[in-house]
């Protein structure tokens, strides 16, 4: 089908060659006429799949009577009659431009229209034009051809200003400066204006809505080479976006190279385009759904690294909220089996309904926060050591430490504590078989940094955990530490640590504890 389209333009573009030369009919040889060498192989194989399809029609008598069975009457024909006449007449070749109706469903095929209302725009234009390019080959045949009979008032015309006369002519301009001379064409005119008019002026309107109905949010993620993406979607609102990026994009993280894009059924208000455009070199927003495939295609989910689904912790129906979110993973599972999920849900009871996903796998990522166990748990631990839920709060919030001089020690010291956060670092190549105490101290005392656990593989190298101030525990190559630090520029000043400083530091220590051991 694609082939037979391109070669229907191909022999189209031949006709606007020779319409573009003077008259209609020249008296010239075949065998010097390029043009007409080209448009008869074309033809050929026009005529093959014009009698391929016959023989594979269930009904021949409607498809002799279809429309693109007519098209090869009027254009295969005169072609082989040029080679016995030796002369070249421009025909109706035109008719070929009534293959670009076909353009929907050839872009329908190679998949590049998807929605309803581009399927619908490309057939109204591509009808448009189809018609058009067809009413002036007709206004260039009968004009230049001349009335009947006689053809004795032949009106020399180019094809390209039958084009122009008849778009005009259809705007309900009409110049005066190009018009009709034949009666023929006159009276073509005058019926392709009654039908012409009362088809093209519902089709404007019908093109122009769609066209203006077209959200600025509809588009498709373009990802940037070398940048990571991630998804997300849920409550998107201006409160929760802008409480997410100002943790997410905070300074105190690495110079992570990563896109937020964003996915709601709404477009922003005012105040959320605003909070977009302040950040527009690393977030997008999109118009669409979690529901519907092609808006997850046109988010690349399939790419991104992970996609978060945020819950509305100021919901009335907890239960109807977990429920729309747990929908949303399901949908997102359905799509790319293998992406990772991140859920807020709002009821601890909701966690089991996760379980039933397929390709839901906690060691691939896949994980939901709980707001209600969140908050039971902070309080229950509050219970046993007073002040835990702060220090947790503290340590998960992202917060910058600026001194002043106006703040007591006391004020100083705790700002300087709440603007920490905990980081993941590989532990330098320099603490390799050192003690995890040893390690912790060496860290403390050069860097400044608070090593609190480290992740510990199992001896197959298949498992793994998180071992907390596992004090006798050696430190292997690429073991990850967990520290609590400043911002995450502190943490990668313990990859710079040299082995030199480690024994000059160990060595010290060393000498310490044999004075302290006495003779």
């Amino acid at each position: 089908v694609v082939l037979v389209f391109i070669l229907s333009i191909a022999s189209l573009v031949i006709y606007f060659i020779d319409a573009s030369k003077d008259g209609v009919e020249h008296c010239q040889p075949w065998s010097v006429n390029t043009t007409q060498q080209i448009d008869l192989a074309f033809n050929i194989f026009f005529m093959v799949y014009f009698f391929i399809r016959f023989i594979a029609a269930s009904d021949k008598l409607w498809f002799m009577l279809e429309m693109y069975s007519f098209v090869d009457y009027f254009t295969i024909p005169p072609s082989f009659v040029s080679i016995y006449l030796d002369r070249t007449w421009i025909g109706l070749r035109f008719l070929r431009a009534l293959r670009l109706m076909s353009v929907p469903d050839i872009l329908q095929y190679l998949n590049v229209l998807k929605t309803s209302s581009s399927i619908r725009l490309a057939q109204l234009c591509s009808i448009f034009i189809a018609v058009w390019l067809t009413g002036a080959g007709i206004i260039h045949l009968l004009e230049n051809s001349g009335d009947p009979l006689d053809f004795t008032n032949a009106h020399p015309l180019s094809y390209w200003t039958c084009v122009y006369f008849l778009i005009v002519t259809m705007s309900t301009v009409g110049y005066g400066d190009v018009y009709c001379h034949t009666v023929f064409g006159r009276t073509f005119l005058v019926f392709f204006l009654l039908v012409g008019l009362a088809v093209f002026a519902s089709w404007i309107p019908e093109i122009t809505e769609i066209v203006g109905n077209r959200s600025k949010y509809g588009g498709e993620y373009k990802r940037s080479h070398g940048r990571r993406h991630i998804v997300v979607c849920g409550h998107i609102t201006y409160e929760s976006v802008s409480h997410f990026l100002k943790d997410f994009l905070h300074e105190d993280r690495e110079d992570v190279d990563v896109e937020v894009v964003f996915l709601h059924r709404n477009e922003p208000d005012l105040e959320f385009e605003g909070l977009l455009k302040r950040n527009s070199t690393c977030v997008e927003f999109f118009q669409g759904t979690m529901f519907n495939s092609v808006d997850l295609e046109r988010v690349k989910v399939h790419e991104a690294d992970a996609c978060l689904v945020l819950a509305n912790k100021y919901c009335q129906d907890p239960d109807a909220e977990d429920a729309a979110n747990i929908m949303r993973v399901i949908s997102i599972k359905n799509y790319s089996d293998d992406i990772r999920v991140i859920i807020q849900l709002m009821q601890y009871h909701n966690k089991a309904y996760l379980l039933n996903i397929p390709s839901w796998d906690w060691k691939r990522g896949d994980d939901v926060i709980c707001l209600a166990e969140l908050k039971l748990g902070f309080i229950a631990q509050s219970c046993l050591a007073p002040g835990f839920s702060t220090m947790m709060a503290n340590l998960f919030a992202m917060r910058s430490y600026k001194t002043s001089p106006d703040m007591s020690p006391w004020q100083d010291h705790y700002q300087q504590g709440s603007g920490m956060e905990m980081y993941t670092e590989a532990l330098s190549p320099a603490f390799v078989d050192l003690e995890f105490s040893e390690t912790s101290a060496l860290c403390f005392s050069k860097l400044k940094l608070l090593l609190l656990a480290i992740e510990v593989k199992n001896e197959e190298g298949t498992d793994s955990k998180i071992a907390i101030n596992p004090k006798a525990t050696k430190i292997q190559p690429n073991t990850q530490g967990f520290f609590i630090a400043q911002s995450a520029d502190e943490v990668k000043r313990e990859m710079e640590l040299r082995p030199d400083m480690r024994e000059r530091d160990c060595s010290v220590r060393g000498s310490m504890r044999a004075a302290e051991a006495g003779p």
